[in-house]
């Protein structure tokens, strides 16, 4: 006896092919629970969307894209960071400007008694001492004037107080120095101008580096144009109220350096060329203070460096 596979309730499966009357499968059926020919394992025809297939693959594909674009953005947060915290490079022309930024703000922030300090050395010549060997000497500070910010009433001469208006000079500073025999004084100026082109313009104001003697100095006998020398108040103008014998005047950088020494004891204008000795020690002494000044305040600046940090 046979069971009717189309009966209700009954408990065989319908497949494609249906049975002979024997109960074998006939042609192009498939035993119950086989896989058709071609068919996954997991019942999933080629292209379908089973696991390991296309779908699957290009999932994979976009988790990689998205990790190598993760990758890339720290790659360049992590550069960002470091070129903020490396040192910055400047440009030659962007070093010069910084530079020479720093050495015209100096004589802002140098404070009154390192510009002018109280003991500066310099040289007396073995050739003037007739010897072997140079003398090192001291000149001491006896004075720091007022800064004069009206630089034309530092200097003596309207050609002078003209070329430090016309090349925009900001200020004036001047000191007071004695040999320690205190024999000679002089007054060292420094007249501050905007760059170092002004100061070399302004320097053509200043005539004749030697001034001596009274009538080389004009029918009214007055010095060419220089820096006016400081007077002294109280009981030290008597002893350093002295005349100009000598004149001279230099740029360094951004600065006009001006110098006028003479005798401390205030004795009437001579050529000093009279007295060789005097001459040499008083022009040692004047030279040797305002270069010793200038080198101060036109210093070449250490290399500009910056960490390039917020602020800086």
């Amino acid at each position: 006896m046979t069971a009717d596979p189309g009966a209700r309730g009954g408990n065989w499966r319908r497949v494609p092919g249906g049975y002979g009357t024997d109960g074998s499968p006939r042609a192009g059926a498939s035993p119950a629970g086989a896989s058709p020919a071609g068919a996954s394992p997991g019942g999933t025809s080629p292209g379908g969307a089973g696991p390991g297939g296309a779908p699957a693959r290009g999932r994979r594909g976009a988790a990689i894209f998205v990790l190598i674009l993760g990758l890339a953005g720290l790659a360049v947060s992590v550069f960002g960071v470091a070129v903020q915290l490396l040192p910055r490079h400047f440009t030659a022309s962007q070093q010069r400007q910084i530079e020479a930024w720093e050495v015209i703000r100096r004589w802002q922030t140098m404070p009154a008694g390192q510009v002018f300090p109280a003991s500066i050395s310099y040289r007396l010549s073995a050739e003037v001492l007739k010897d072997t060997v140079p003398l090192s000497l001291d000149a001491l500070r006896v004075s720091i004037a007022r800064q004069e910010s009206d630089c034309a009433k530092a200097v003596t001469g309207e050609p002078a107080a003209a070329a430090l208006r016309r090349n925009g000079c900001e200020a004036v500073l001047r000191a007071t120095y004695v040999d320690a025999t205190r024999s000679y004084v002089m007054t060292v100026g420094i007249a501050v101008l905007p760059n170092a082109a002004a100061a070399t313009s302004a320097a053509t104001g200043l005539v004749a580096p030697r001034l001596a003697a009274a009538r080389q100095a004009g029918s009214r006998g007055r010095l060419p144009a220089g820096v006016l020398m400081v007077r002294f108040r109280g009981a030290g103008a008597g002893r350093y109220d002295y005349n100009r014998q000598i004149s001279d005047g230099f740029t360094a950088g951004p600065y006009l350096v001006m110098y006028s020494a003479g005798y401390s004891d205030s004795r009437p204008r001579v050529p000093v060329t009279q007295d060789a000795y005097s001459d040499a020690e008083m022009t040692s002494m004047a030279d040797g203070v305002a270069h010793a000044v200038a080198r101060t305040l036109a210093a070449s600046p250490a290399p500009p460096h910056c960490p390039g940090a917020p602020g800086c």
